[in-house]
């Protein structure tokens, strides 16, 4: 996995910036009314650029999970011109953020930081509310004038503040902030009549979804009381972006006591919650940190997950036997998690262990055939074993998951050129590249396929490919999601592992 760094985050400098991208018709917007189109296409500007600079989460059991809740959330909301599209960005700030067009995003933080699903929600409904309610198309429609210079400073600002570290942060801050007049720059914030809109129509949202409403006040003072621990740039980000939590969490109180007794006593959704904090902080924390965390864990309270989450901090400090005898412990008690035998196969098939691999896998699968991460590393075992045909059958179904995973499409086209297959091997590879955003390689590839097409079924394939590149196509995947991951380097690892 790509090595997660913290960072803040000014998600309305950011699409603010995004105008410089925008053709001259969406950029004429800025200074009149934007239409839905506008929005739409600041939107998938503003994403195709954060995909380029920010790691993304590719664990389809996370993603999937995340995409349930928001979808549940989502569900609560008048017609949208657009649907809603979620992502998980592996950052250790406590934020999210949305963005006109629909896009949400959720940082690992915030899964980490907050104590169940609900909570979770809250924030999810709080942010679907500044979409619905349009306050940054709003804000924008009011900016009369922004020069190029000042644009130019925000996106440096941006991406020097993205880049992680406190001098790097408070830098880039410095010039996103600098670079603007006064009057200006207080667009970077949300007004407390956007947070209080948001928070009001948010609070709707979930109700409605079946979240107990607590969770948001709730979530509100879990940030507050992370102030207490946290200093300079590690505090929440949410509450840099997002003023005047202490008023806000007293009128949502209020609020609350006017509901139906049945709503308020809701029961708090914790263990499909629980189960993908293990994996995120087990991958997404530093190894230290998430060895430490299971180390502190009384024996009644450690899970099964917990001590597979155990084995895989030790592999990523490379105590390897010690990893080994998490992954057994793990495996004496959760024989029938299909996470627990996920994580243990992939564990022993990087260390090359096949044979102990293949059951894992192969019952991980069975017991979760959508889990895209079971089959990816089956067909990859099965490409070791030269099972080209079992491979290459599998790789389809994880292709059809997750079609825009540079990952997936390089080792898919890596066992289909051992099989001899060298069109498909040489298409895949172009995709492969094409999604890693290597755009050299990607047309070399493209060449290639080009040049062995011969069948009426490969020329269509050529075209589909073709269309993708030329539009640019890039990082949502099915359902708007993607693994996201790059191509392999030389040694087959993907780079930033």
């Amino acid at each position: 996995m790509p090595t997660r760094s913290p960072g803040l985050f000014r998600p309305l400098a950011l699409v603010l910036a995004l105008i410089l991208l925008l053709p001259p018709e969406a950029a004429r917007a800025q200074f009149g009314s934007m239409t839905v189109g506008d929005e739409k296409e600041l939107g998938r500007k503003f994403d195709e650029t954060i995909r380029a600079q920010l790691n993304f989460v590719d664990d389809p059991e996370v993603l999937a999970y995340v995409k349930g809740v928001v979808d549940r959330v989502a569900a609560s909301l008048p017609p949208q011109p657009w649907p809603i599209k979620s992502a998980v960005v592996g950052n250790g700030s406590m934020n999210a953020f949305a963005v006109p067009g629909g896009y949400i995003y959720i940082f690992t933080g915030l899964i980490l930081g907050v104590n169940n699903e609900d909570e979770l929600a809250a924030v999810i409904g709080h942010e679907l509310g500044h979409v619905t309610e349009r306050h940054v198309a709003k804000r924008m429609e009011k900016m009369k004038f922004i020069s190029i210079a000042s644009l130019t400073g925000m996106v440096a600002g941006i991406l020097l503040g993205a880049g992680g570290g406190s001098s790097t942060g408070n830098l880039g801050k410095a010039v996103a902030t600098g670079s603007m007049a006064g009057a200006q720059s207080a667009f970077l914030m949300y007004t407390r009549e956007n947070e209080r809109e948001a928070d009001n129509v948010g609070l709707n949202y979930m109700t409605k979804a079946g979240y107990n409403p607590n969770a948001m006040p709730m979530t509100f003072e879990t940030m507050q009381r992370q102030r207490w621990f946290m200093s300079g740039d590690n505090i929440p980000s949410y509450l840099a972006t997002h003023p005047g939590l202490d008023e806000r969490i007293e009128y949502l109180r209020d609020r609350i006591k006017r509901m139906p007794a049945e709503v308020v006593a809701r029961e708090f959704n914790k263990t499909q919650f629980q189960r993908i904090q293990t994996i995120l902080r087990a991958r997404m924390t530093s190894a230290e940190t998430a060895l430490a965390y299971y180390d502190s864990k009384s024996k009644a309270e450690t899970t099964c997950l917990d001590h597979a989450g155990r084995g895989i901090a030790l592999d990523r400090l490379r105590r390897v036997q010690q990893a080994e005898q998490a992954f057994a412990t793990a495996l004496a008690c959760g024989a029938d998690d299909a996470l627990v035998l996920r994580e243990a196969g992939i564990f022993h098939f990087n260390h090359g262990n096949f044979a102990k691999a293949a059951p894992f896998l192969q019952k991980a699968a069975v017991l979760n055939p959508k889990d895209a991460m079971s089959l990816f590393f089956l067909g990859r075992l099965m490409g070791e074993r030269k099972d080209y045909a079992g491979a290459i059958s599998t790789m389809e179904r994880v292709v059809r998951d997750v079609p825009e995973d540079a990952e997936v499409r390089f080792y898919y086209g890596r066992i289909l050129g051992e099989s001899g297959e060298l069109f498909g091997a040489n298409l895949q590879m172009a995709y492969s590249y094409h999604y890693g955003r290597d755009k050299k390689k990607a047309e070399l590839f493209l060449g290639r396929a080009r040049g062995l097409a011969q069948t009426e079924i490969q020329k269509r394939q050529l075209r589909e490919l073709e269309k993708v590149m030329g539009e640019g196509k890039h990082g949502e995947g099915k359902g708007g999601e993607g693994k996201g991951g790059a191509p392999p380097d030389k040694d087959g690892q993907r780079s930033g592992s």
